[in-house]
């Protein structure tokens, strides 16, 4: 946020300005879902909205600035946190400011704290500091590109074997004609601004302070922006190129891409692509992690006196011996037959859950059978289920 701008972050949230940290963080949640641009596809006003609400919740939701922005009125990350803290003990007219023994409560309303229309001590305080932000950004050497994100839906047989894919990903790439620079070929010239001193008057009440000049950030030269970027160094290009999918990835999975992702500043390196996966839900395979889980139906002979069967998995039809006595719903594992897994050359298990099917009996001969099966095996399956 400009630090001259000043925005009530607890009226964007809806809450009291002693609200409790708890109060604060639902009310982000409840408005936050609400806005969110997932919940409202193609609707700019809801976009804006989230982005005022997550601006106010990274400062009024954080204990530090929070405590900034109620004392100063407002909270920027441009200036150090350290001169929030030299301005606070000294005071708007103390030697923080270099202006030791002067009093601004007689200069009247406009420089006070929350004073009038001029922008007052916030104005001040962002034209006393910036000179040291632009030395320190001027200092600051290659800066790595920041990273992109990209999700992409792949069926479940690609993200069991593995596959290749076309992107097409938008990224920030250094501008060709400045090299990144921001800056037009060609020597600099006299800053028109402040005749080459650097330095520029502000007023502020009855006062004038001289600061740094914003066009040539201090220097007394100022050169032409580039035409291409428009001074930005960079610009956003669409860029095709083939990605392998590694066998195994599953929904969530992050597959990173070293180099695709924004470009560098300063002749710093780019930024990596991650691409996030979505993996459709196969109608017989079940997927928990690296193992595979499958439903097999047996009859009740097969259940009852073991038998061998034949079961799906990964790589085909697969024979499996169902013990005598088994029970519907028994986990049968198959080592190995599982998914690839990410973390090296191994993979996952089959589980095998084995389902009892009873027959449909119309004929009189088969009912008798069963009662004769009854009569040589009596068991009682609920006993467990009596109550003592």
């Amino acid at each position: 946020m400009p630090v001259g701008t000043q925005k009530d972050y607890y009226a964007t949230l809806g809450v009291d300005r002693n609200a409790k940290p708890e109060q604060i963080r639902k009310a982000y949640r409840r408005l936050a879902r609400k806005h969110h641009p997932d919940v409202n596809p193609g609707n700019k006003a809801a976009e804006e909205r989230f982005k005022e609400i997550q601006e106010a919740y990274d400062v009024v939701g954080d204990e530090r600035k929070r405590k900034i922005y109620d004392q100063f009125g407002f909270y920027s990350d441009n200036i150090p946190p350290d001169a929030y803290a030299q301005a606070s003990s000294a005071g708007p007219g103390g030697p923080a400011f270099g202006f030791s023994g002067f009093d601004f409560s007689d200069v009247g309303p406009e420089v006070g704290r929350g004073g009038g229309s001029g922008g007052g001590f916030r104005d001040l305080f962002s034209q006393f500091f910036s000179r040291g932000r632009e030395r320190e950004a001027a200092r600051r050497g290659p800066e790595r590109g920041s990273d992109l994100e990209h999700h992409m839906h792949l069926g479940f047989w690609d993200a069991i074997r593995g596959t290749q894919v076309r992107l097409s990903v938008a990224r920030a790439e250094a501008c060709g004609s400045c090299r990144g620079t921001g800056v037009a070929s060609g020597p600099s010239v006299t800053c028109s601004a402040c005749g080459g001193s650097g330095e520029t008057g502000r007023p502020a009440g009855v006062m004038r302070f001289s600061v740094t000049c914003p066009h040539c950030a201090g220097s007394g030269r100022e050169q032409r922006r580039c035409a291409a970027c428009g001074g930005a160094g960079q610009l956003r290009k669409p860029e095709s190129f083939d990605v392998r999918i590694p066998p195994g990835v599953d929904t969530g999975s992050r597959v990173r891409i070293a180099g695709k992702g924004n470009a560098g500043v300063n002749g710093g390196p780019p930024g990596d692509l991650f691409i996030v996966t979505e993996v459709e839900v196969h109608p017989l395979f079940e997927r928990k992690g690296d193992n595979i889980y499958v439903k097999v139906p047996v009859t009740i002979t097969e259940a009852a006196l073991g038998a061998k069967v034949e079961v799906p998995t990964l790589e085909g039809p697969s024979t499996i011996k169902i013990p005598p006595g088994t029970q519907s719903g028994q986990k049968l594992r198959l080592r190995g037959r599982g998914a690839p897994s990410l973390r090296g050359n191994v993979r996952g298990d089959q589980f095998v859950e084995v389902q009892v099917v009873v027959p449909r009996i119309a004929d009189e001969r088969s009912k008798e059978i069963l009662r004769e099966l009854g009569r040589l095996n009596p068991e009682d399956p609920r006993k467990d289920l009596k109550v003592r």
